[in-house]
């Protein structure tokens, strides 16, 4: 008998269990708003840049296939589009990025988000954040999900 109820208690957890569903992993950007955070260069002695405040680079990809970008004092905007290629990875591009001219304060990273974003090749999902890889090594973006 204890057996039995031993067998039956097992089931019933194995049973719980398996209703429980597991998070799944993103397979679109779109609908996401990313915070750079982080910008690689390939080149040792550049090494990584660290965004001061991230809320100032923002990237906001709309489904319909438009990105709006936050660039510091300034704001911009264009097409983009990916395929996905594997769990958390694809392909990306940008068309040209339409951004207004503020003069902001140095460093002026906003001009080269703008600039950059035309060589972006892919992405990557990885522990909650996003890699944007430049085309021929040129470097990395790497975004964080938007915090307000």
């Amino acid at each position: 008998m204890r057996t039995a109820l031993l067998m039956v208690s097992a089931c019933l957890a194995v049973a719980a269990c398996a209703g429980v569903s597991t998070p799944r992993p993103m397979t679109s950007l779109a609908g996401t708003v990313w915070q750079l955070h982080a910008v690689q260069s390939m080149d040792d002695a550049q090494g990584i840049m660290r965004v001061a405040d991230p809320r100032r680079f923002t990237i906001h990809f709309e489904s319909g296939g438009r990105a709006n970008l936050t660039l510091d004092c300034n704001r911009g905007g264009g097409r983009w589009e990916s395929t996905p290629a594997g769990e958390g990875s694809g392909t990306l591009r940008f068309g040209p990025i339409a951004a207004t001219r503020a003069r902001c304060p140095p460093p002026h990273l906003d001009e080269r988000i703008a600039r950059d974003m035309a060589w972006v090749r892919s992405y990557r999902l990885q522990d909650g954040k996003l890699f944007m890889s430049l085309l021929a090594d040129g470097g990395i973006y790497e975004w964080h999900p938007h915090r307000k």
